[in-house]
Protein backbone atom coordinates (compact mmCIF):
# COMPACT_ATOMS: atom_id res chain seq x y z
CA UNK A 1 0.00 0.00 0.00
CA UNK A 2 1.80 2.71 -1.14
CA UNK A 3 1.11 6.58 0.51
CA UNK A 4 2.13 9.57 -0.82
CA UNK A 5 4.23 11.98 1.40
CA UNK A 6 1.08 14.25 1.47
CA UNK A 7 -0.74 11.51 2.68
CA UNK A 8 1.26 10.80 4.90
CA UNK A 9 1.64 14.28 6.36
CA UNK A 10 -2.21 14.93 6.55
CA UNK A 11 -2.56 11.54 8.39
CA UNK A 12 -0.04 12.67 10.98
CA UNK A 13 -1.29 15.88 11.66
CA UNK A 14 -4.28 14.15 12.54
CA UNK A 15 -3.19 12.17 15.35
CA UNK A 16 -4.24 12.83 18.41
CA UNK A 17 -1.71 13.63 21.07
CA UNK A 18 -0.55 10.60 22.54
CA UNK A 19 -0.58 8.66 18.95
CA UNK A 20 1.63 11.92 18.04
CA UNK A 21 4.08 11.09 20.64
CA UNK A 22 4.65 8.14 20.07
CA UNK A 23 4.82 8.20 16.61
CA UNK A 24 7.82 11.03 17.37
CA UNK A 25 9.47 8.37 19.59
CA UNK A 26 9.24 5.79 16.81
CA UNK A 27 10.34 8.26 14.34
CA UNK A 28 12.97 9.59 16.27
CA UNK A 29 14.68 5.57 17.01
CA UNK A 30 14.02 5.16 12.83
CA UNK A 31 15.72 7.95 11.58
CA UNK A 32 18.59 7.47 14.57
CA UNK A 33 19.04 3.70 13.51
CA UNK A 34 19.05 4.96 9.52
CA UNK A 35 21.72 7.91 10.23
CA UNK A 36 23.82 5.32 12.45
CA UNK A 37 23.99 3.29 9.35
CA UNK A 38 25.11 5.45 6.74
CA UNK A 39 28.03 7.03 9.22
CA UNK A 40 29.18 3.62 9.13
CA UNK A 41 28.49 2.93 5.29
CA UNK A 42 31.04 6.42 5.07
CA UNK A 43 33.21 5.38 7.81
CA UNK A 44 33.63 1.67 6.08
CA UNK A 45 33.75 3.27 2.85
CA UNK A 46 36.46 5.85 3.69
CA UNK A 47 34.36 9.10 2.65
CA UNK A 48 35.02 10.39 5.96
CA UNK A 49 38.73 9.99 6.02
CA UNK A 50 39.52 13.03 3.81
CA UNK A 51 37.43 15.13 5.97
CA UNK A 52 39.07 13.89 8.89
CA UNK A 53 42.15 14.85 7.44
CA UNK A 54 40.93 18.20 6.85
CA UNK A 55 40.10 18.45 10.11
CA UNK A 56 42.99 17.82 11.88
CA UNK A 57 45.29 19.59 9.44
CA UNK A 58 42.74 22.90 10.01
CA UNK A 59 42.96 22.16 13.72
CA UNK A 60 47.02 22.25 13.55
CA UNK A 61 46.68 25.21 11.43
CA UNK A 62 44.46 27.23 14.37
CA UNK A 63 41.91 27.46 11.99
CA UNK A 64 39.35 26.01 14.80
CA UNK A 65 37.85 27.24 18.23
CA UNK A 66 37.17 25.92 21.13
CA UNK A 67 33.43 25.35 21.87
Amino acid sequence: MARTVEEIEDAITQLPEDQLRQFRDWYGKFDSEAWDEQIEKDVASGKLGALAKTAIADHHLGKTKKL
